[in-house]
């Protein structure tokens, strides 16, 4: 298990290292000054020479990138050229409501897809069945940001259940932090409920044929018994590494939801960042998703390890 850890830890690193050079190669490569689009229209040259040195754009691009990763290393990504506001403080404050969402959202998923996905399997071509089948295509098709718009008029226009927009701080006002949740969390829920459905079924559907469940069954145990003891286990295994991909997904910042419900996290940063030319912001904030991708991917391994011993042998 240990060497499965380590072996598993240094490719991470070794990924996110490649990831934080093209991500510093390509925003370099994107046409446009960012100092003349932090400034604005109005400047002098002694500004924005300033501005230049004091963002390092005046050095060659490998010291660019050596002093950035150098940084980064220990927390410090460097200052955002539109508002001269550090930027790791800039995620920190946007972190929370990233947090709350995809957390929220990949709960409303599994709520749907395991009970869903697993009545679909046992009960195949059944009218259970239909319906799953109707409601993980619906999931899919629809997009995200229809999808909002249709709750927002029924549940905030209609019914006013919930607020359309914005976002209210746990230590705020946990029941406004819990209403100001619901909507965006149903919507990005929804869809990755959809997608997590097809591969519960699907998984439970080839457990249920496997030699060991038709001998659990011809020992003359119950249907709820060979369920929970041969069936679900083996079933959640291709289950926990999707799970684990839909929820780097959702932290990495659900960019079309954020807008639709003026929520105020690090998918909406990244987009500000990029229409701003902000280099040290979209730079920090690509590899903080990448970080996480990355350490999800990993904890994901080695659950799936612990789960089944063979991974690791």
């Amino acid at each position: 298990m240990s060497g499965v850890a380590l072996r598993r830890t240094l490719q991470a690193l070794v990924v996110l290292l490649g990831v934080s050079v093209a991500t510093f190669a390509l925003v370099h490569l994107v046409p446009g000054d960012p100092v003349r689009l932090a400034l604005g229209t109005r400047f002098d040259q002694a500004t924005y020479d300033a501005l230049r040195e004091r963002a390092g754009l005046d050095q060659p691009l490998l010291a660019q990138y050596l002093s950035w990763i150098g940084h980064a290393v220990t927390g410090d990504l460097g200052v955002s050229f539109r508002s001269g506001d550090p930027v790791t403080a800039l995620i920190l404050e946007r972190l929370p409501a990233t947090l709350s969402l995809a957390l929220a959202s990949i709960l409303v998923a599994l709520l749907i897809a395991i009970p869903l996905g697993t009545a679909s399997a046992l009960r195949p071509r059944s009218l259970v069945d239909g319906f799953g089948t109707v409601v993980s295509q619906i999931g899919i098709s629809v997009p995200e940001f229809w999808m909002g718009i249709m709750l927002i008029l029924v549940f905030a226009g209609t019914l006013g259940w919930f607020p359309a927009s914005g976002y209210v701080p746990l230590g705020e006002d946990p029941a406004g932090w819990l209403r100001s949740l619901v909507l965006p969390a149903v919507t990005t829920g929804l869809v990755s409920g959809s997608v997590l459905t097809r591969f519960t079924r699907s998984s439970v559907l080839e457990a249920l044929g496997a030699e060991h469940v038709r001998t659990a069954r011809a020992k003359g145990l119950g249907p709820r018994a060979v369920l929970r003891g041969h069936v679900l286990r083996n079933a959640m295994l291709p289950l926990v590494t999707v799970t684990g991909v839909q929820l780097a997904y959702l932290l990495s910042g659900v960019v079309v939801v954020e807008i639709v419900f003026a929520w105020p996290g690090l998918g909406q940063l990244a987009l500000q960042s990029v229409q701003a030319r902000d280099y040290p912001v979209l730079q920090g904030a690509v590899l903080l998703f990448a970080f996480v991708f990355l350490l999800l991917n990993l904890a994901v391994d080695l659950l799936y390890s612990k789960l089944d011993p063979r991974i690791a042998s």
